[in-house]
């Protein structure tokens, strides 16, 4: 099968902005040529705000739709590619057996027109129909960059959702799914508590400054169903989102156990460690072994008090399930330190997911995302010269 050049288009649950890749392609080797990204404008980050929220009627919802199409094609570099795979900017995601549904906005019409190829969008629909959650669907792209037949791997997505993929070095067993919240709680407080002034929290600077409430962490954990269900699972803004986030901070603005009141600061640590923690339980819960080494990528492995946070969680569930005879802790990095910069991952997923699509070769892995059997993905808006 010929290398092909692809560009991969992803933008998440954060609504921060767009990610673009080119990566070339072969059925044995991808290799990442350009990344390139770009914010949202404040009017249309606003409208996906409320789109996401459930607050835009359906003529304003279908206008959006071509806005955002159009700014993808915008910002989409006319570099010469065989074809696009573009995942769209999910505003609804309810993976419920049976009658589930995810919707993604975007209208690729556009990009087909300016770069003048094919476009492979709505990913995850077909797995949906089949049964299966929709989601997370980059397995098989961490499968085939990062698995090591010597170590057990977690490579862990820090978009506004975070989702973990165990790769294991027997080569079986691969699992992935949704841990919880990353980003989405730490930028919505942020943006809250400075009073619009921030849209995140920049490199975790807020919430070094601050204490974190472990009782507060452990109770979330403890009461959301979410962190007991096992696996196969997604989640979203539905559940980690403006009501999660408005409850815990009024939790948060009534606590005072500590004979102290919590400040800001504290707030954000709060929800940085949140994260965190819900991460280590979901590994400690969920996965079939301590990874050895677990590979942070997305936005959130930019937040250094994040990643600090991740580390020291981890490590002291696997330290306390050793009963204190630890040998090796579990190696904490990121993305970029393996040729594989953080905000590449999702982009270039999608762009060997469309590879594989226009291939014919199937690009779910059933036993992650719970669907009955494996599907070629995505739908396909063509393009030809007349």
């Amino acid at each position: 099968m010929k290398k092909q050049t692809v560009m991969g288009i992803m933008s998440g649950t954060s609504l921060d902005g767009v990610d673009y890749v080119l990566c070339e392609i072969s059925i044995s080797n991808i290799k990442l040529k350009k990344l390139w990204g770009i914010s949202y404008p404040r009017e249309l980050r606003k409208n996906l705000f409320l789109a996401a929220s459930g607050n835009l009627g359906s003529h304003a919802l279908g206008q959006l739709n071509h806005d955002l199409g159009r700014f993808y094609a915008k910002h989409a570099r006319a570099y010469s590619c065989d074809y696009v795979g573009l995942h769209g900017q999910t505003i609804f995601h309810n993976p419920a057996p049976n009658v589930g549904a995810t919707f993604q906005l975007g209208e690729p019409a556009y990009l087909a027109a300016k770069l003048k190829v094919p476009v492979v969008n709505q990913f995850r629909t077909m797995d949906l129909a089949l049964g299966g959650q929709g989601a997370p669907l980059a397995t098989i792209f961490h499968r085939a960059v990062f698995s090591h037949p010597g170590k057990n791997i977690a490579v862990n997505n820090l978009g506004g959702i975070s989702n973990v993929t165990f790769l294991p070095k027997s080569g079986r067993q691969y699992l992935s799914f949704d841990t919880g919240p990353a980003n989405i709680l730490i930028d919505l407080a942020a943006k809250k508590l400075s009073r619009g002034k921030l849209e995140f929290d920049k490199q975790g600077q807020w919430a070094s400054q601050g204490i974190p409430n472990s009782y507060l962490v452990k109770k979330w954990i403890e009461q959301s169903r979410f962190f007991k269900t096992s696996p196969p699972k997604s989640t979203g803004r539905e559940e980690f989102g403006e009501e999660f986030l408005n409850k815990a901070l009024a939790a948060c603005k009534k606590e005072d156990r500590f004979d102290f009141k919590m400040n800001n600061a504290d707030i954000m640590a709060t929800m940085t460690e949140f994260t965190a923690e819900s991460i280590a339980d979901s590994y400690e819960k969920f996965l079939p072994q301590w990874p050895d080494v677990v590979i942070l990528c997305g936005g959130g492995a930019a937040n250094p008090t994040l990643v600090k946070a991740i580390r020291r969680a981890l490590r002291q569930r696997q330290w306390q399930g050793t009963e204190g005879k630890l040998d090796r802790p579990i190696d904490v990095t990121v993305s970029d330190a393996l040729g594989w910069p953080t905000q590449s991952i999702e982009a270039s997923a999608f762009a060997y997911l469309a590879y594989l699509t226009m291939n014919n070769i199937p690009g779910n892995i059933p036993e992650t995302t719970g669907a009955r059997r494996r599907a070629i993905l995505g739908q396909i808006v063509p393009y030809a010269e007349l």
